[in-house]
């Protein structure tokens, strides 16, 4: 959905978002209103309210780690949270590296860090291809929307384990967040926080900060 500047900026909310940020989010929308017509990017019902549902809903991840300068985003998608953070962490520094195995998405990605100038690097590959090379390297890893916390740890395992790298864990999950940390501390021991969503009252963020096999 197409908005004037003015409700860009409304639909921010309280985030920190300079104009030129804010007109970046609106091109990013409207090439994926665009590209949605023939490439379906994403669900078709969460296009209508793309700023809540997925802009906003990413940029939280970023205000939870606004210092990051190397971040890594699994199965990245039309770019949500890697994009939005890469756009939003621009005038900072940040350089975000998106994994992103179908090529049609890839393709998507790659003109939108062309278009808004966000320092991104895209891999079109298998995340458990590419996971090893940033053990130590990248202050975040993110993931939204792609599998259970118990195989989310597995794969993020050589990033997350205590004492080795620092980088921590930002998972948005919903309403089943308890019962999947559950099942999780049954293969390791994870220090995590359970964050509130801005943009859904049920939903929570991961935040984990070390994890270790039993």
């Amino acid at each position: 959905m197409t908005l004037s500047l003015e409700d860009a900026q409304k639909a921010l909310g309280d985030f920190d978002v300079s104009r030129e940020t804010t007109e970046k989010f609106m091109l990013l929308a409207s090439e994926l209103e665009r590209w949605q017509r023939i490439k379906n990017l994403v669900g078709p019902k969460t296009l209508d309210d793309v700023w809540a549902r997925h802009i906003v809903d990413s940029l939280q991840l970023y205000a939870l780690a606004p210092d990051a300068k190397a971040w890594l985003d699994l199965g990245s998608g039309a770019g949500f949270p890697g994009l939005v953070v890469a756009i939003a962490g621009t005038e900072r520094g940040l350089h975000m590296h998106l994994v992103e195995s179908n090529a049609r998405k890839c393709a998507f990605l790659r003109q939108i860090a062309r278009l808004t100038e966000a320092q991104v690097t895209v891999h079109q590959s298998r995340l458990e291809d590419v996971i090893p090379d940033f053990i130590g390297k990248v202050n975040v890893v993110s993931a939204r929307a792609l599998a259970a916390l118990p195989t989310l740890l597995a794969w993020t395992e050589p990033l997350l384990k205590r004492g080795t790298t620092g980088t921590i864990g930002l998972f948005p999950k919903g309403r089943d967040v308890l019962s999947e940390l559950t099942e999780a501390r049954k293969s390791w021991t994870v220090d995590a926080d359970i964050l509130p969503s801005r943009t859904d009252s049920e939903a929570r963020i991961l935040r984990i900060t070390s994890i270790e096999s039993l």
